[in-house]
């Protein structure tokens, strides 16, 4: 489907330049000389490589739509991560490349998340916004730390080390942001 080049937004995947391209920022910048354009930073879906482009109003790109399917996630084999497609039963592997290094310690068994394909191949993972992870170790709370906003650093079960606040300790469980790895808040059970 063309659009025009200003109406490209953050999260977008165009086709430009014979590749497959996923708006990461854009900006809207009208010189005091000349028409308006949209500045935009662009990232492959296939090797990551960033490329900064110019689009102007006049200009049309190709909007590339996605297949998006749920998936549960099986298991993990060195780089390699499978999944099954929950209608048809399919399996599915994918790379550490389309998941992002920093999103795999939050994979876990059974876990349902989504794949983008184009044209039949996986493009990328989605996983869910936030999980639940158990604090396995805390750093003691310093006394008069309380009274400021104040966080220490943890560990959770799957071996990231996020900031928590000083009432967390080890053994409870919190709700984490795969977007960041940031505390969001103590898990309600």
């Amino acid at each position: 489907m063309k659009i025009n080049g200003n109406a490209i937004r953050p999260g977008m995947v165009i086709e430009h330049q014979g590749r497959l391209w996923r708006a990461t920022k854009i900006a809207h910048t009208q010189p005091g000389k000349g028409g308006a354009y949209l500045q935009a930073e662009l990232r492959d879906i296939r090797d990551g490589t960033k490329l900064n482009e110019r689009f102007r109003s006049s200009e049309s790109v190709e909007r590339v739509t996605l297949e998006q399917r749920e998936y549960q996630f099986l298991f993990s084999d060195a780089d390699m991560h499978t999944f099954m497609d929950n209608e048809t039963y399919d399996q599915v592997t994918v790379s550490v490349d389309l998941i992002g290094e920093d999103q795999v310690p939050f994979l876990a068994e059974g876990m349902a998340v989504v794949i983008e394909s184009h044209e039949g191949s996986p493009i990328g993972v989605q996983l869910p916004e936030k999980v639940v992870c158990e604090v396995v170790e805390a750093d003691a709370v310093v006394k008069g730390q309380t009274a400021s906003s104040s966080f220490k650093p943890a560990v959770l079960d799957n071996g990231v080390r996020i900031m928590v606040p000083p009432h967390i300790a080890a053994g409870t469980r919190v709700v984490v942001s795969t977007a960041d790895a940031a505390y969001v808040e103590r898990a309600k059970e």
